[in-house]
């Protein structure tokens, strides 16, 4: 499907040679030069170890009929002359005003969602909800940054109606910048935990980051937000903005939780929902795309079917039936302290005869590692069998939840060969095994093993 010419490029990028004015058409952008295209503007990223701009022969001679080109790079011998080359000072800054250009050229409603913890989860529920109605495209996988976000947007087809875009951060002003790339019409936060405290100093540094979502909000567009966090409270002045949560004076109070082993059922300002993942942050994760659909329109009817079967992305609350009959649940993709407590909540609620954490370090908390480690000790309890830790800091939950429960059995492991040794023992009938950590850790390697 024909995205756009070379013609309208050059209205976006002035500089050019080949012959841009012809109006080629464009059916992909793309930056690995080794993927197979078909008409196709390929855009070379330059990173620390490496730039695109030496694989622009492979490029071509996979379907390339463009690029855009940094100026300061010599333009190699084999680059035909009739070939367009759009020049620009950086590469990444122009695929992103690329992507704000086809972004308004396509003029989808725009549903941004940034938080610290279950973007792509409350992603994955937007997506269920809004492709029955609409021809919706999403971010794929995590690619929620400065070059994975323009990409998400490149990649959509001209007539999609619904643009779903996850946002991910480091550091002050990237959210900022993803913003004002997506223009969104509805902005999300699904919540302030700890994560990336290392790099933003305290959860209120966190919640101003996140809170730049709204800096490329559309001007008649509206916020939905965690209304049970405090931080967030200034949002309600600013803009249109719904607060949801569990607190009673949210405009849409989540009550009457039921956790099973394979549902959670929950009601919403009164009215019954039921989703298949797991736990009281899923309840809320699910309420924005509900409270969203009905700003759209959409009948409870409508998203209730919508709801019946939502495929999440892997390593979210994942379950793993083994031939042992042991339950593995791989929530490994990521955490904080905030999504391991939520993880280890729903374990307490599921039926099982032996309940088994696996929990590896959480990365990227500066000077609070320790502290913020020892809190997740917080909700380590019967019906809590065991606990298995793999790393070097979290060991502090295991001395913790030992000094404060003895019944609970606590193992600690530097290696993962030891761990998954020490796991087989615990791959019985009956046993339910939690695996949670971030991404740095690879729990998954262990599960591998065992399974």
């Amino acid at each position: 499907m024909i995205k756009f010419t070379t013609r309208w490029l050059t209205t976006i990028f002035p500089t050019y040679r080949g012959l841009a004015k012809d109006a080629i058409q464009i059916e992909e952008a793309f930056t690995d030069s080794r993927k197979k295209v078909h008409f196709g503007l390929f855009i070379p990223i330059v990173g620390e170890n490496f730039d695109g701009h030496d694989f622009l022969k492979d490029a071509i001679q996979n379907g390339a009929v463009g690029a855009i080109w940094q100026k300061d790079k010599e333009i190699p011998s084999y680059v035909p002359t009739d070939f367009p080359l759009f020049l620009v000072d950086d590469t990444i800054v122009g695929m992103q005003r690329l992507a704000a250009f086809y972004r308004e050229k396509v003029n989808p409603k725009v549903i941004a969602i940034t938080g610290s913890n279950g973007k792509t989860t409350t992603k994955d529920f937007f997506a269920n909800v809004f492709e029955r109605k609409y021809k919706t495209w999403k971010t794929q996988g995590n690619l929620n940054n400065h070059i994975g976000l323009p990409l998400t947007i490149l990649q959509m087809d001209p007539d999609v109606e619904v643009l779903i875009v996850e946002m991910g951060m480091n550091h002050f002003g990237e959210i900022e910048t993803l913003s004002k790339i997506a223009r969104p019409n509805f902005a999300v936060i699904t919540n302030i935990g700890e994560s990336h405290i290392e790099y933003l100093g305290s959860r209120e540094g966190i919640a101003k980051a996140k809170s730049e979502i709204v800096l490329g909000l559309k001007e008649d567009g509206c916020i939905l937000y965690d209304g049970d966090e405090p931080l967030l409270e200034t949002l309600a002045n600013k803009f249109s903005s719904y607060r949801i949560g569990f607190n009673k004076d949210n405009n849409y109070c989540i009550t009457d939780v039921l956790i099973t082993n394979e549902t959670t059922s929950f009601q919403l300002n009164g009215e019954a929902f039921v989703i298949q993942a797991l736990g009281r942050h899923q309840a809320k994760n699910v309420s924005y795309a509900i409270v969203c659909a009905k700003l759209f329109g959409l009948t409870n009817e409508e998203i209730k079917q919508s709801l019946e079967n939502v495929a999440l992305t892997n390593m979210r609350f994942e379950k793993i039936n083994t031939t042992s009959g042991a339950l593995i649940i791989n929530d490994a993709y990521n955490a904080s302290a905030t999504s391991m407590k939520a993880s280890i909540e729903v374990i307490k609620e599921m039926d099982a005869t032996r309940k088994v954490l696996v929990l590896g370090d959480i990365l990227e908390l500066g000077a609070q590692t320790k502290e913020i480690h020892r809190s997740v000790a917080d909700v380590i309890e019967k019906p809590i069998d065991a606990l298995y830790t793999y790393g070097e800091i979290s060991n502090v939950i295991a001395e913790t939840v030992k000094n404060k429960d003895g019944e609970i059995e606590t193992f600690s492991f530097q290696a993962k060969t030891e761990l998954t040794k020490a796991l087989k023992k615990e791959m019985q009938e009956g046993t339910l095994l939690l695996f949670k950590a971030s991404r740095g850790m690879k729990l998954e390697d262990i599960i591998e093993q065992l399974v």
